[in-house]
């Protein structure tokens, strides 16, 4: 049996087991090919859960080990290494460990979809985690100009009351946060709604619910709207051509 499995904390809102076993049973590899959860609160315990699982040839990693699972890798990927997260790691042989970075992939793809012909758009990332992470390197590929918002304003980021200001300009508005995500859906960004407008595109990396508080507000005032769903989709085949099936 060759086992695949998602490493994260917590685990309840992943889609990513009942996508993989429904794979598998399309393929005709339900006998071969198992796809399990593996909480882990603390990313230390990966080496265990390696030494533990023989047959195990695949991971996914989900918030919040995006990054710090990079120290426990004997290889990372070039361009994981550019983003500095990794959300794929292929077991290789002698358990070597080598990381990889498919939300890129699946990010870009889903924003070049949403976008379509729009031209001179520039962004705000809400976000400081390992998917924000790929989600600025895409941008600066796509050669789209953006503003990282957290909180607290710093050296690199802009707090939300400067965001705020920015939204008649910055037409491009990106969750990379966990506000929102089942089962906490009355979360949302602390953001100016009524400035959005038809001219305004907001892309939420949240995928459960399909339709955030965020997404909801902002459509409320005309802006067009995309949940991460397709995003999840196409890192989660990335994920299967990296694993060489």
């Amino acid at each position: 049996m060759k086992k695949y499995g998602l490493v994260g904390f917590p685990l309840s809102h992943s889609f990513s087991k009942k996508y993989f076993t429904e794979k598998f049973g399309e393929l005709g590899l339900s006998q071969t090919h198992q796809y399990e959860l593996f909480e882990m609160e603390d990313i230390k315990e990966l080496k265990s859960l390696i030494s533990k699982n023989e047959d195990l040839v695949g991971l996914n990693v989900t918030i919040p080990h995006k990054v710090d699972v990079m120290q426990f890798l004997t290889e990372v990927d070039p361009a994981a290494k550019r983003i500095g997260a990794v959300n794929v790691i292929k077991v290789a042989e002698n358990k070597k460990l080598i990381g990889y970075n498919s939300d890129y992939f699946g990010f870009r793809k889903s924003l070049e979809e949403f976008l379509g012909n729009a031209k001179g758009i520039k962004a705000l990332v809400m976000g400081n985690g390992g998917a924000a992470k790929a989600v600025c390197v895409a941008l600066e590929d796509m050669e789209i100009p953006f503003e990282l918002v957290s909180r607290r304003a710093s050296e690199h980021t802009i707090n939300y009351r400067k965001a705020n200001e920015l939204l008649a300009e910055y037409k491009l508005v990106i969750n990379c946060t966990p506000l929102g995500t089942y089962p906490n859906v009355a979360s949302f960004p602390d953001l100016d709604y009524e400035t959005f407008t038809s001219n305004h595109f907001c892309f939420d990396l949240v995928y459960n619910p399909s339709e955030t508080q965020f997404l909801q507000k902002a459509k409320a005032n005309g802006a067009k709207t995309k949940n991460g769903y397709d995003m999840l989709v196409y890192q989660a085949e990335k994920s299967w051509e990296i694993w060489g099936e």
